[in-house]
């Protein structure tokens, strides 16, 4: 039986290109009509394409239940996969802003113990000042008992208080 080069094109699902240029490499021959003998199709193209398609639109008309159950579910696992990834991708960026944020409370903390530092010592060598300043008073004998006494007090107290508060931060 013999058939055009175009109806071989379309039974094969070829172009009619590729078929001239089987013809012309010579692995493809024609008769004196210019037609193809379908053997020769056979032989170079296998099967036709038309055949193989109603054998599997059986045996998808058979499964299609089952596959558009499967499709379905896989579809389902997709995008829940996909919404977990967002999840888990927004989660990473709290987690890195949660760590950035510790480091900056953490410098923050670093700062107010050097201000903390310089303060308490400030208080010390105020207070060593006022003392010195006392016993000299006291030794030029200058103001009356009872207010070297009130002084002393005072100086005393800012130095427990000082030392107080450092136990306290550290």
């Amino acid at each position: 039986m013999n058939i055009s080069v175009t109806k071989a094109a379309q039974q094969w699902g070829v172009s009619r290109t590729t078929i001239y240029q089987k013809i012309n490499d010579g692995e493809l021959s024609r008769t004196a009509d210019k037609k193809i003998d379908v053997s020769e199709m056979l032989r170079v193209f296998g099967e036709p394409t038309s055949k193989k398609r109603t054998e599997r639109s059986v045996n998808t008309v058979q499964s299609t239940p089952l596959n558009s159950q499967s499709v379905q579910y896989n579809t389902d696992i997709e995008h829940q996969l996909a919404l977990e990834k967002l999840k888990n991708e927004h989660l990473s960026q709290q987690v890195n802003d949660q760590k950035k944020l510790i480091e900056n409370y953490q410098q923050q903390i670093g700062q107010l113990n050097k201000t903390l530092d310089k303060a308490n010592a400030s208080i010390q060598d105020f207070a060593q000042v006022r003392l010195l300043e006392f016993k000299q008073a006291e030794m030029s004998d200058e103001p009356p008992l009872a207010q070297e006494q009130e002084q002393e007090k005072r100086d005393d107290s800012i130095v427990v208080t000082a030392k107080k508060k450092k136990r306290w931060f550290f």
